[in-house]
């Protein structure tokens, strides 16, 4: 297997809006804002958070629940784990709990009507959490994957989502990794071997065209 996925709509097709979910991974001050603990992320995701605020603008007005799958530290934990992530990221992060700045969604992403879905272990915001439980709950057969990172969060998501049955759609230009020639490889090389890769572009004018079907 080559992870090469052969192109055309039939490969492209990415559900219908009724039942499915945006979930932005990860789109938090502490993250993507200007005191990012990941400053070389932050600065290879900037180009990405127009297109994601483009893409939830356009999931409410089609109907599509939107998620944020954020990371509000470990709460006291002495030893998250033995990754050598968490040997970088568990200092910087050590002050992180509900309420903590660097665990709010970043203000231009998020509505009142969007959920936020908090985790405080893990490496991605669907091993061991709610975010899979709340959305099959809700009806959601494809999920939509918006935020950061190719390098980790999102794949590990991607597979957790595949193997739970779901649909995956992944926007390229509403995604980011670092550096960004890594994300595009795993694009893709993974990314198309769990699910649809496609652009905000086509996503927005599949949900419009399925609403105006609806109305007919």
């Amino acid at each position: 297997m080559t992870g090469q996925v052969p192109s055309g709509r039939a490969q492209r097709r990415t559900g219908d809006p009724r039942t499915t979910a945006v979930v932005c991974v990860e789109c938090q001050r502490g993250v993507l804002g200007h005191d990012s603990v990941l400053p070389g992320l932050r600065t290879d995701a900037e180009r990405i958070l127009p297109h994601i605020e483009r893409l939830v603008q356009a999931a409410r007005r089609a109907g599509v629940q939107v998620v944020h799958a954020t990371f509000e530290g470990h709460l006291g934990a002495a030893d998250p784990g033995r990754a050598p992530l968490w040997r970088a990221m568990g200092p910087r992060t050590a002050d992180w709990a509900p309420g903590h700045p660097a665990t709010e969604v970043l203000p231009e992403l998020l509505s009142p009507d969007d959920l936020v879905l908090p985790r405080h272990h893990g490496l991605a915001p669907a091993w061991g959490t709610e975010l899979l439980p709340v959305l099959r709950t809700l009806g959601t057969r494809t999920i939509v994957l918006a935020g950061v990172s190719l390098n980790l969060a999102l794949p590990l998501t991607a597979g957790e989502a595949a193997h739970g049955g779901f649909g995956v759609v992944v926007p390229r230009d509403a995604v980011a990794g670092t550096p960004a020639e890594y994300g595009e490889l795993v694009l893709t090389h993974t990314m198309a071997m769990l699910g649809v890769v496609t652009t905000v572009d086509d996503l927005v004018a599949d949900w419009d065209h399925a609403l105006g079907e609806s109305v007919k």
